[in-house]
């Protein structure tokens, strides 16, 4: 409100004093076009802009280059053939797996989410703050490693139903961490207000708090879903049957058949559903409030008698998602001996996988560059489109972006088949999203007078962006990096299908071990990709708690 009192005191336009003068010059600087607002001048930013926009729209495209290529083999292979391969007993019955997989994890996730998230932030349960890492390590194992522990542990472990508890294991943190720092966030003066109309504290949970958690849930459970139809490693082991493997098994058969696209085509109409009922649950509901809320830290609820059964949620949690891994690699690690630990062979995937990550990760960075620059100084329709671009492809399966990536190479750029290039692009491609979204938050928080400045000192454009936000934003660029290389040190189905030959990493040599059911010899390779991968969880955990200032 003071910012419009503030308004009204000012005089007219064209009238006298410091506040006509700085209208005059805010009209001046729109009709300047400049989209930073700089005096044309001093400093414009057209060129700099175009060619940072030129970037930025090169990147869009070449991002939708998997789903041109879907849309593309559908056309050639004409309307007879795709409904002769679309429309057959094996796709319906892929189809009903992936939908009966969606339709039981997903419920079950977010019951456990809300569940643990509500314990950890709203109740005084005994080491709350323990149990709340503990609710997020399992981002730390790579699904395939917790099939793998879950099929050694349980043998006959198979089927649907297997797939939905590896499943819940392995992805409810995704659900876990929003709703966890969705719940820190929420003014606890709307709970007392309930209170104080005579609500008991299931209906206030139930008409106040749940609605708040809307965005939360939504956005996690996509996260969930998208990963369930992405997931390959994981599947095979238990023995159950989605268009993930389904479209691995009919490639390395047929060395990409157009049964194998046309596999390809459904499983992601199937993610674009997902995309499209998420916006709908998600509503246009407002969730932001004029002003900070109630500065008083949260009286947690006192579970009394309940504190026992409680505390067996996240107990029982834990050790399925945590305690069956690590048992199950000690377990063959004790059972395969000094034997296993083949220092030479566990060298060369560790260097290669460190290599390979870093390398995409740097890639995928500087791809997301340009993208992220304009989304902050320079937002507007085309910004938009374009961001929603990267956003819809990074939401492909790898198995799609690999399979797109195999025909164009073989078909157009032979040369480029299983090279470090044709890798190092699918890497940029599927995680350009991630290095993106650290990016933006990072350039967000650069004040854009550092760069005015700089170029005021006789710098050119490229050079103060250079010298100030790009150095700035350096934080945020390092940690997107990191989620990049996290995601492809544990990247398994397009490694296989587009590493150069000779080319073994970690995930591969795990994955080779363990199809030979040499599972002592796996175990070294999943004991070192879990053990990469703590520190960058503790990370997302840390991160959570500082975004909800704690």
């Amino acid at each position: 409100m003071a910012a419009f009192a503030t308004l009204r005191s000012l005089p007219p336009p064209g009238g006298s004093g410091a506040a006509s003068e700085l209208m005059q010059s805010a009209a001046d600087l729109a009709r300047s076009g400049s989209p930073t607002g700089m005096v044309a001048g001093q400093w414009t930013r057209r060129r700099p802009v175009s060619w940072i926009s030129l970037a930025a729209i090169l990147v869009s495209l070449f991002s939708l280059l998997p789903l041109a290529f879907i849309i593309w083999i559908a056309v050639q292979t004409g309307w007879e053939t795709v409904s002769a391969l679309v429309f057959r007993p094996r796709v319906g019955e892929l189809l009903v797996n992936t939908l009966l997989l969606v339709v039981l994890a997903v419920p079950i996730c977010i019951v456990l989410s809300v569940a643990l998230a509500w314990l950890t932030e709203r109740s005084d349960l005994p080491g709350a703050r323990l149990w709340a890492w503990l609710s997020v390590a399992p981002l730390a194992i790579p699904a395939f490693v917790h099939s793998y522990a879950w099929i050694t542990l349980v043998p006959g472990l198979h089927g649907l139903w297997a797939g939905v508890l590896v499943s819940v294991v392995a992805y409810f943190p995704f659900l876990y961490l929003p709703v966890a720092a969705a719940l820190r966030r929420l003014d606890p003066a709307l709970e007392d207000a309930a209170a104080a109309v005579g609500l008991g504290p299931w209906r206030v949970f139930r008409r106040v708090v749940l609605p708040q958690l809307r965005l939360a849930i939504c956005g996690g459970s996509l996260l969930v879903g998208l990963h369930l139809l992405a997931e390959y490693g994981l599947y095979v082991f238990i023995r159950f049957d989605t268009f993930t493997t389904a479209i691995v098994d009919q490639f390395q058969s047929t060395f990409n058949g157009p049964a194998a696209n046309m596999l390809a085509a459904v499983l992601v109409t199937c993610c674009f559903v997902l995309l499209g009922i998420e916006v709908l649950v998600r509503g246009e509901e407002r969730y932001a409030r004029v002003g900070s809320g109630a500065a008083r830290p949260l009286q947690r609820t006192r579970l009394g008698r309940a504190t026992i059964p409680c505390l067996l949620l996240p107990v029982v949690t834990a050790l399925l998602a945590l305690g069956v891994p690590f048992v199950t690699i000690g377990r063959w690690l004790v059972a395969g001996g000094a034997d296993v630990w083949r220092l030479d062979e566990i060298g060369l995937a560790l260097g290669q996988t460190l290599f390979l990550a870093l390398a995409g990760a740097l890639l995928a960075t500087v791809a997301a560059m340009p993208m992220a620059w304009i989304s902050i100084r320079a937002p507007g329709p085309l910004q938009r489109l374009l961001e929603g671009c990267n956003y819809i492809v990074g939401s492909l399966p790898g198995v799609v972006v690999a399979l797109a990536l195999v025909t164009i190479t073989v078909r157009i750029a032979l040369p480029l088949y299983q090279t470090l290039f044709t890798i190092l692009v699918a890497y940029a491609l599927m995680f350009l999203p991630r290095a993106l979204i650290s990016l933006r938050a990072s350039i967000a928080q650069a004040p854009v007078e550092l760069e005015r400045a700089a170029a005021s000192l006789g710098r050119s454009p490229l050079k103060a962006l250079w010298s100030t936000t790009i150095r700035l934003s350096a934080p945020g660029a390092a940690a997107g990096m990191a989620l990049v290389a996290l995601g492809i040190m544990n990247e398994l189905t397009a490694t296989q299908m587009l590493a150069p030959n000779g080319t073994r990493t970690l995930a591969m040599a795990f994955w080779a071990h363990s199809g030979e059911i040499d599972y002592a010899s796996a175990a070294p390779y999943a004991l070192i990709m879990v053990a990469m991968s703590l520190p960058l969880t503790w990370l997302l955990y840390v991160q959570s708690k500082r975004m909800a200032g704690r």
